[in-house]
Order: C-alpha cells, then structure tokens, then sequence
C-alpha cells in the first residue's frame, strides 16, 4: 500500500501542476479567440467568457474529485483537459469516467487546495477580458473582383462609403477587427492577401463564390491587399489598407507571429505525379497540307482552351495551359488574301479566363481585346490575312507569360499567292521554357514558379511541350536519303532566344525572320529566332544516320531541349565516309 499510496500522490501533484498551468494559458487563448473569431463582438466576448468559466468550472471540479481519496487519476485527467480547453477556446468539457484507486488524503487535499485558491482569480480575469473584446469595434468591408474594366482586373467596393469604387482605400484604426468579404465577381481565379496582417483567402473559382477572411489592425501604416494569382497584381488588381493610430502592445501581435510563422516554415513537399496525367506533345508532322494555287476564300478556325494535367518528363506531370490539349497549339494554315475566321472557346473546367493574339492579324491586340473568354463561353472575330509570312499565335490574358510558359503558344501560316514551292517532308516544332518550384529532374506533380519566370530562371528547355519529346520514338521527325525537308520553327517563349541548329546538316535555305517574300538565306548553319518570332528552313538530307535538332546555347540540352531526325536509306560514301568512335557528346 504505501508504493500505490506514493504513485498516487505524484499523480495528485501533477494534476495540481497542470491546472496551474491551464490558468496561465487560459488569457491567451482568449486574444487567440479575440484575434481569430468570425462571428460578431458581441459573440466573441460570449465566447471568451465560456473559456473563461470552463476553465474555472473545470478547476472546481479538478478540486472536488481529488478530494476523495478514490478519484486521484479524475483529477488528473480533469485538469490535463482544463489545460487544453483554456489553451484552444474550447467552451465545451468532457465526461470522464472513474477509475477507481485509493490515495493517500494528504495528496488528495494538497490538489484541492491549489484548485479551489486558482478558480477564482481565473473567473476575475475572464470577466475582465470580456470587456476588453465587448469593447473591441468590428470594421467591415465588401470587395468584388472584376474583369475588363479599368485597370483589367481590380477589385470593386460593394456598400458603404466605397460602394463601386476600383480597388478602394480601406481605412480602419489600430485595435479595430478587420472584417473583409471577397466575392468572386467572374468564374475565374482570383484570391486577397496582405502580408503584414498574415491574412490569404483561398483561390476562389466559382462565380459569386464568397469567403471572409478577419483579423486585428494591431499596427499603424499603409499595406496593399492584392490578388496572388500571377498577373492579376501586375495588371491592377491590388488596393491599400491603411490603418490609423499607435501601435498595440505586443500581445495583440498574433498576425505578426503567424506570418512570421508562415514564413519559417519548410516548403511544401511535392505532391505524387498525376497518375491520370496524358501525353500534351503535338506530333511534328501533325499539320494541315499545303495550300497549293487557290484563289482567296473564307476560313473557319474553332480553338478550344484547355487546363489539364500533362506528362512534362518520366516521372514528372505538371498543370498545362492549351491550345486544343496539345503543345503547340494547332498549326493554322491559310492563303494571304483569306478572311479568317476564329472562334475560341473556353473549356468550363478551366480556372482562367483565355484569349488569343496571333501576329498574323492587323487589328488591336492580334484578335485579344475580342477574345477575353470566361470558362464555359466563347468569343469570335474576323481578319484578313494581308501580309505572307510564318507567325506566332499565343495567349493574351494577364498574366501573359505565364499562360505562354505553360503551354498557350502555335503557328499560323500565310501562304504567298500561289503556294509555296513542294517538298518531301514538312514539320512543325517550337520551343518554349518551363519555370517549376522544384529542381529539373525532381520527380512528381511540379508547380509554377512566377518568381523564376519574372528572373527568367527557367528549370525545363522544350521542343513541343515536353522534356525530350522529339526524341521519342512515336514523334521523332523521319526521312529517306534524297528527301528535301522543311520545318517550320518557332519560339513562344516567353523569354529565350534559340539558336537552332541541326547537328550534321546545314540549312540550304532559311527564310529569316520567317519573312517569305524575301530572298532566303541560303546555307546557313545556325540560325537566330527570338521569342514569339519564327523561321522556316529547308535543307535535302543526303546521308542516313540520326541528326539531332538543338538550341546551340547547348546547356539547354542538358534541362530536355533535343529532337531527332531519323534518315534511313543507304550510305553516301561520296558526301561522307568514315568508322564509328565511341565517346560522341551528340
């Protein structure tokens, strides 16, 4: 009896210990509360005061059960969930059933005493804290996001004194708590942030879809509320939140701590690459035929924008924004003199609004001011194909970059009158680079780096799309010896130039920044095509073997930039001879 009267007594103790501890704790739950409540003032302070009374309640209780010698391991119990209730703002106790087991009454009556003398000062403080938050002034504001206004995107006040204005100034004092409610005006991306305040709604998608975000103004200055979904800041959607008065004491600083929290802690794993993740790699010999000698007509062009999970390298599946599900986007084919009709449709499944600039148009914004298109509809307009040549087409919706890096990017081709000259083969390819979170080569589902892409730091270099997708076996670009051959070549971007080279071949002809009406250059070895420019090159292939497409600036080729062109047929010995080495880089 007397080594269970001692384990026992130890136990009483700590019940004691802990009950303290729970009365320490206890005002801080309540800025907790006060800090991070969602209902009104009103609420907040009925909420405090239950802390406030569980805790004491509990201690009572903590002093009641350990005064019977039978019940030491309830007071224990009892005290541990006073602790964690006044920790969390928990308003709610917990039956606990009695094991019983004898103590000795000296332990018994130590827990009893340390109980009964800490209930008292815990309901003083709770009443006083009650107080403080009844007293505390709720400041609201409704903000309603829109798009194609002035700026582009903005945020709209909805009520009060800001009812209709463009990303008001929002104005509140030190002290105050800051009610915001965003509601999604548009079926599209959009979310708030203010970093001082540590305050981030979620991404909202759905139309009128609404969320309210609170905290404490627990510090004076001007801050900037903004949506953080790339692009939509740089094109205006951002506003001020000014808070007036001197700064609080220390302890209302919860905003500060979790941000600073926030800001400390490790980033977040990668997720598993998306089992359903499909194939985005347009085959290089997937584009309409030539146009020949036909007179000039009227031509129907449908797009679709599609946001689907992609595979981006072995192993690794990234989130691509399409033309039509591939990358590029569908190679558009007509004759100078066409009017050209295109219809852009918006998958409803998408998160973004989408549009459309082609270089080949002689109007405002290429066809995007016409063609801003919401998920679930669509937009048209009309051009005439007046100048020949090889053009980019891309999306033209903010952020602009980052919808091209992710895949939104294709050719069209205006034929000269009468049609360019025949040849064997004829190929379409384009580079673009990715900018990911995570390292080249990680495996998983990566996510978009925004900040890399603004530093044009990108990860992955790609001919369509993918991480060596021409160097696959159902896409690589094939030939017989004595072909001519002609690809034509683009760079969407959206900020490297390429260097593009065929290693072991030179090319017979190059129709320099893609004009083709000039006089072609003619054996070339490498040529230069910027960022939303092309080309269109033509060479014969005379000796069988595996020629590799390249960006000469050749460390590119090390982060996925290849592409292969296959020639069979039989040797040249005339054109080249020689025995095989190991060791080639190529």
């Amino acid at each position: 009896m007397e080594k269970r009267g001692f384990r026992y007594e130890w136990l009483a103790i700590a019940a004691g210990v802990i009950l303290l501890i729970a009365l320490v704790v206890a005002p801080f739950g309540l800025r907790i509360v006060r800090t991070d409540a969602v209902a009104s003032s009103d609420d907040s302070a009925a909420n405090a005061t239950s802390v406030f009374n569980t805790a004491a309640e509990a201690g009572r209780n903590a002093a009641s059960l350990a005064s019977e010698a039978s019940a030491t391991r309830i007071a224990v119990r009892s005290a541990v969930i006073a602790a964690d209730h006044a920790a969390h703002g928990i308003g709610a106790t917990q039956d606990v059933e009695a094991e019983e087991a004898p103590v000795e009454d000296a332990a018994a009556a130590d827990v009893a005493a340390v109980a009964e003398s800490a209930a008292a000062p815990a309901e003083q403080s709770g009443d006083s804290a009650t107080q403080e938050v009844a007293e505390q002034n709720v400041v609201e504001f409704t903000l309603r996001t829109q798009l194609g206004g002035d700026p582009a995107m903005a945020y709209v006040g909805v009520g009060g004194d800001i009812d209709g204005v463009v990303n008001p100034e929002l104005v509140a004092n030190v002290g105050d708590l800051v009610r915001i409610t965003l509601i999604n005006g548009d079926p599209t991306l959009h979310d708030l942030l203010i970093d001082e305040f540590g305050v981030a709604t979620p991404q909202l998608t759905q139309l009128d879809e609404t969320f309210v975000v609170e905290f404490v103004a627990d510090k004076p200055g001007e801050f900037t509320y903004y949506c953080n979904v790339p692009g939509h800041r740089q094109v205006g959607m951002f506003g001020t939140l000014r808070i007036e008065g001197e700064a609080l004491a220390s302890e209302y600083g919860a905003g500060d701590a979790s941000h600073n929290m926030e800001a400390m802690a490790a980033p977040a794993p990668v997720q598993p690459a998306n089992p359903d993740a499909v194939s985005i790699i347009r085959n290089p010999a997937d584009l309409p035929g030539p146009i020949g000698d036909r007179e000039a007509t009227t031509v129907r062009y449908e797009l679709n924008t599609v946001e689907l999970s992609g595979v981006l390298a072995d192993g690794t599946t990234y989130t691509y924004m399409t033309f039509d599900g591939q990358v590029p986007g569908p190679m558009l084919r007509v004759r100078e003199g066409d009017t050209v009709e295109i219809v852009m449709r918006n998958e409803l499944t998408s998160t973004y609004t989408h549009s459309i600039d082609l270089h080949a148009v002689t109007g405002p914004g290429g066809g995007a001011v016409n063609t801003q298109t919401l998920p679930g509809e669509e937009n048209s307009f009309t051009f005439k194909a007046l100048q020949p040549g090889l053009y980019v087409y891309h999306c033209a919706t903010a952020s602009v970059a980052h919808h091209i890096t992710s895949g939104m990017y294709g050719l069209i081709l205006v034929e000269p009158e009468g049609g360019l000259e025949p040849v064997d083969h004829e190929y379409y390819v384009m580079q673009g680079e990715m900018y990911t979170e995570q390292p080249f080569g990680t495996a998983g589902d990566l996510t978009f780096d925004y900040d890399a892409m603004l530093d044009e730091n990108p990860e992955y270099f790609v001919f369509n799309g993918s991480a060596g997708a021409l160097t696959q076996e159902a896409n690589v670009l094939r030939a017989e010896v004595g072909d001519s051959v002609r690809i034509f070549f683009g760079v969407g971007g959206p900020n490297f130039i390429s260097s593009f080279h065929v290693i072991g071949e030179i090319f017979e002809r190059v129709y320099d920044q893609a004009s083709l009406t000039s006089p072609p250059l003619t054996d070339v070895q490498t040529t230069l095509v910027p960022p939303g420019g092309a080309t269109m090159v033509e060479f014969d292939v005379e000796v069988p073997g595996n020629y590799i497409l390249v960006d000469h600036a050749l460390s590119r080729l090390q982060r996925g930039l290849a592409g292969f062109l296959m020639v069979e047929g039989d040797p040249n010995p005339a054109v080249f001879d020689g025995t095989p080495t190991g060791g080639s880089g190529h």
